[in-house]
């Protein structure tokens, strides 16, 4: 930058030459400042969504440029946070984009040191051939007094804070149609 330049650049004579002594209005912008834009006026579109993080259930817009998220922000139209979030709402787009978030299935063996990759179908019929193994092993069709009980107590499902009641609604439907009986939930959203 010249010497000109820089001494025209003080705010000092942007004041004076502006006609703007107490440095109120453009005398007081930085170039800076002058080139800020809001974070949000390149996304090609908002989404409405819940915040994952908690049971809160606190209104977020997901902002979306070339299908990818630019910006999170509180929703003003939820009467729940009226357009706040907590610092770990206004983060959760790490939880979309994060170098560190994992995008295969992870599974350690029992008595394993490593942690190896394993494929969606893979890891899906795991689980549930565990269910059907521990299932027929554990099945109760009576009690020691003959009633009948079509059960098993080898089971159990806890639903997480952030499944809404109709999320928990279909899993304990689900866990009864296989005998599960310990089926546990704390939807709040």
């Amino acid at each position: 930058m010249k010497a000109l330049e820089l001494i025209e650049s003080w705010p000092v004579v942007r004041q004076l030459r502006d006609g703007d002594p107490h440095a109120l209005g453009p005398a007081a912008r930085s170039r800076r400042s002058r080139e800020l834009h809001p974070r949000i006026e390149d996304a090609e579109h908002a989404v409405p969504s819940i915040c994952p993080y908690c049971a809160v259930g606190c209104g977020q817009l997901v902002y979306v440029k070339d299908g990818d998220v630019t910006h999170i922000e509180g929703d003003p139209r939820s009467p729940i946070s009226r357009g706040r979030l907590c610092p770990k709402g206004q983060a959760s787009k790490s939880y979309v984009q994060s170098p560190l978030r994992e995008y295969e299935v992870k599974y350690r063996r029992p008595y394993g040191t490593r942690w190896e990759e394993l494929s969606l179908d893979e890891a899906m019929e795991m689980i549930a051939q565990r269910i059907i193994d521990t299932r027929a092993a554990s099945w109760e069709e009576k009690t020691p007094d003959d009633a009948p009980t079509n059960r098993t107590m080898a089971i159990g499902n806890l639903g997480g804070a952030t499944l809404d009641n109709e999320e928990n609604y279909l899993i304990k439907k689900l866990c009864f149609g296989l005998g599960i009986v310990q089926v546990e939930n704390q939807a709040r959203i």
